[in-house]
């Protein structure tokens, strides 16, 4: 265990060192990958006892946490540590700060899981300390391990993690504790019992690790006062109660085990749902027409009876039992098969088993309560939970109990008709969402989209200047030294623009009549801009500028007028008017790289980032630095990123490129020789000129935006593509007598390409892969297509 652990440590920077936008992109790439693999590890799971539903929910929930996290990536900078919140004066003057950073931790990610959901349990822990830059040591319970394991082997086998991001244990280690550093992080899911027992590890202890337990609970969802017999509330609680119970065979740490309902509606519930349970069908999981499977072991039916049988003290079994039941293609005694079994506490306050012992199975309690007050104080009574539910059309009982419950329940779901369509379930832990609970719950929290990442970070505080945090974090702060512009900020593309590169504007003084005007064109009259003689015990002067009219004025300021990188504006992060501007006033603003927030492309957009902009609107007449600054803003603007991987082809550029190419050049890789590739290149000119046009389009229609934004990315094209008009497995004939004809016949086509969209700029003509194509789309496509031949024949 040292070794697995200290090797996990080892490799560490491996995955500290990217990017969130490369962790977040590398869990995007799994979860793919893993989507193909779902079959297998479907033929793996059912020996569980899962049926198909139970599988989705397991398996393709755990992918489904690796693309939530995923799309956390967009939360954070593209940088391998994250800054929190804003930054903090810690003197008058503003010259020494302070900031947050959080960092990666330094150690692994150690994973005990449960056996209800091996491939869940592993995926949800390890997106998000993958997110946050931290190996994982994964430990499943020794009971569905192989379902585990199965998944592993292919995630390994991906290639898409790097070296030592994942361990995986198999079977037992009770002294993978033992050598837990300060670096690492523990996480368990499991009983509560052995969960404290954990909780309390002399390690853990000695080298304060984090140690975060989410343990089963006895959950509890409540019927509310006005959910009758015929209401859709009544039939959703029912239908609800029952998917509790019986998914996964009630092996949940989310699973309803207490059922709390009015008490004069207690009857009509135990009927309804005695109803609803008759029509669950158990047997052999992997046939469609069967609801349940059974639980994962024969122990884990003993202890179900032996809990059962704690609980049975008081309470009354009014449904199913542990006898030999009807099964559909199994076998009762070889497999861990169990009835629903459903328990009737008609003293609920009194007796305490159905409030302190879970049955981990198909098993629930019903109780009665009399007030909303009782029905919070019964919910109270598990001494903590992962969830609770309340089902009511009555938002003032949803609110009460809501409210009144929350301290001891790490998530409440409240449904009712117009929610339920959409809810995804009183037992459904969601990645954006914290899964955890107070109490008998473990105390912990999981997931919760970026606070989750969080917990596998250091947060640290710094504190200095304002322009050495700017140099830390990567984001400007107020008062931080300028980095004068040499050209307008504007005119750079992304790449180059930097935190602190600074723009001074020319001066603008404000009129009597711009204000007016302004006014006539929003029709915004507010009496500060239009009745001067209103002003008395306002807060204004005189005839006071329009806020969106200074917004206006600062923007006509800074904008730079002539076309470059910046593509568009992003929009208005946040504003403040420090003082009222008045006519005849003379302002001056300073425009600043906050911010750099990288972007990934969207549709048909050329790959771009935004830009956060620090906008300081300065009084010009003004002598007192305290007066001087009248507004600040941050503004936003997308802004294009080089292109680099491709050159333009221009014609000189094309010729000179054509010099290189000897017939006996061999290409890299396929099977042309110098004067296909050329005539080939022709061949495309003639297609996107409108010359050859009698093809079909091959890609599916349906396919055809996602093919073509293909063409607005800087990504090379994949070498060995079968052109669909090309022969298959052979040669195209040759149409020129020799090389140098071929050449020149390239560069005759280039020019009436040209020339055609020239004269006809508006002509879309049709590509067999990319479908039809303006003259800007086939400009980007020729600059991709002639480079990879180029570089297949290694003129590039």
């Amino acid at each position: 265990m040292p070794e697995v652990l200290a090797y996990g440590r080892k490799h560490n920077k491996s995955l500290s060192q990217m990017t969130f936008q490369e962790r977040g992109l590398m869990l995007k790439k799994l979860a793919f990958y893993l989507q193909k693999k779902r079959r297998d590890l479907y033929e793996v799971s059912y020996r569980t006892g899962a049926t198909k539903r139970d599988s989705w929910f397991d398996i393709d929930g755990g992918i489904g946490n690796l693309f939530a996290n995923a799309s956390l990536r967009k939360l954070f900078p593209n940088s391998p540590f994250d800054v929190e919140g804003d930054p903090i004066d810690l003197s008058r003057g503003g010259r020494f700060m302070a900031h947050h950073i959080l960092v990666p931790k330094e150690g692994v990610a150690v994973h005990i899981n449960a056996f209800n959901f091996p491939v869940w349990g592993m995926l949800e822990k390890c997106a998000v300390n993958w997110m946050a830059g931290v190996p994982a040591v994964v430990l499943p319970a020794p009971q569905s391990a192989y379902l585990t394991e199965a998944t592993v082997k292919h995630i390994i086998a991906s290639g898409i993690l790097p070296e030592g991001a994942l361990q995986l244990i198999s079977g037992t280690a009770k002294n993978i504790l033992d050598s837990v550093q300060s670096q690492d992080i523990v996480t368990f899911t499991g009983s509560a019992s052995t969960g404290k027992l954990l909780k309390n590890h002399p390690q853990l202890l000695e080298e304060s690790v984090p140690f975060t337990m989410e343990a089963d609970s006895l959950n509890a969802s409540i019927l509310g006062e006005d959910a009758k017999l015929g209401t859709p509330e009544f039939d959703l609680f029912i239908k609800e109660v029952r998917n509790e119970m019986t998914v996964k065979c009630g092996q949940k740490c989310t699973a309803i085990r207490r059922i709390i309902v009015p008490e004069n509606l207690i009857d009509d519930v135990q009927k309804a749902l005695s109803q609803a349970l008759d029509k669950v069908t158990i047997g052999d999981p992997r046939l469609k027409e069967v609801r349940m499977g059974c639980l994962v072991d024969k122990q884990q039916l003993e202890s179900v009876k032996s809990q059962v049988e704690k609980i049975t003290k008081t309470a009354e079994m009014v449904y199913g039992d542990f006898e030999s039941t009807k099964l559909i293609n199994a076998d009762f005694e070889k497999g861990a098969f169990i009835k629903p079994i459903l328990l009737r506490e008609n003293e609920p306050f009194k007796n305490e088993a159905a409030h302190t012992t879970e049955a981990f199975g198909i098993v629930s309690t019903l109780m009665p309560y009399k007030t909303i007050d009782e029905a919070v104080e019964l919910s109270k009574k598990g001494k903590g939970s992962l969830v609770s539910s309340i089902f009511t059309n009555d938002d003032k009982i949803a609110t009460a109990y809501t409210i009144q419950a929350a301290s001891h329940h790490g998530r409440i779901l409240a449904i009712n008709r117009e929610s339920a369509k959409q809810s995804t379930g009183h037992g459904s832990p969601l990645p954006n969402l914290v899964h955890g609970g107070p109490g008998r719950a473990g105390g912990g929290e999981e997931m919760g989209g970026k606070r989750g990442i969080k917990h596998f970070m250091q947060r640290c505080a710094i504190q200095g200047s304002p322009t050495t945090l700017t140099e830390i974090t990567g984001i400007y702060q107020p008062k931080s030294a300028y980095k004068a512009s040499k050209k307008h900020p504007f005119a750079y593309h992304w790449e180059d623009i930097q935190p602190g590169m600074s723009l001074e504007t020319h001066k603008r003084t404000l009129t009597d009549s711009d204000i007016i005007n302004f006014g006539n064109l929003t029709w915004d009259h507010f009496y500060a801009h239009t009745d001067i003689t209103s002003l008395e015990g306002s807060i204004f002067e005189k005839r006071t500028a329009h806020g969106y009219f200074i917004i206006s004025v600062f923007a006509g300021l800074f904008v730079y007028p002539n076309k470059g990188p910046v593509a568009a504006n992003y929009g208005l992060d946040d504003i403040r008017f420090l003082r009222p501007l008045y006519h005849n006033d003379t302002i001056y603003v300073r425009l600043t790289c906050k911010q750099k927030v990288d972007r990934e492309p969207k549709g048909k957009e050329l790959p771009s980032g935004i830009i956060k902009w620090y906008v300081e609107v300065f009084d010009a007449m003004e002598d007192d630095p305290e007066d001087k600054l009248v507004a600040v803003a941050t503004i936003l603007t997308m802004v294009q990123k080089k292109q680099t991987t491709f050159p333009e082809i221009s014609r000189n550029y094309l010729e000179e490129k054509l010099k290189l190419l000897k017939p006996d050049t061999k290409p890299k890789w396929g099977m042309m020789t110098a004067q296909h590739m050329i005539e080939h290149l022709e061949y495309g000119l003639k297609i996107a000129k409108g010359d050859i046009q009698d093809f079909e389009i091959a890609t599916p229609e349906d396919h055809l935006d996602k093919v073509q934004e293909t063409l607005y990315n800087y990504e090379k094209m994949p070498k060995n593509y079968k052109m669909p008009l090309m022969n298959e497995g052979k040669l195209e004939d040759l149409q020129h007598g020799d090389l140098t004809t071929a050449k020149e016949a390239l560069l005759k086509a280039y020019d009436k390409f040209h020339l055609y969209f020239k004269e006809n700029p508006d002509a879309i003509t049709k590509n067999a892969v990319f479908g039809e194509l303006n003259y800007f789309e086939w400009k980007l496509l020729n600059r991709k297509h002639f480079h990879h031949h180029f570089e297949q024949f290694g003129l590039v």
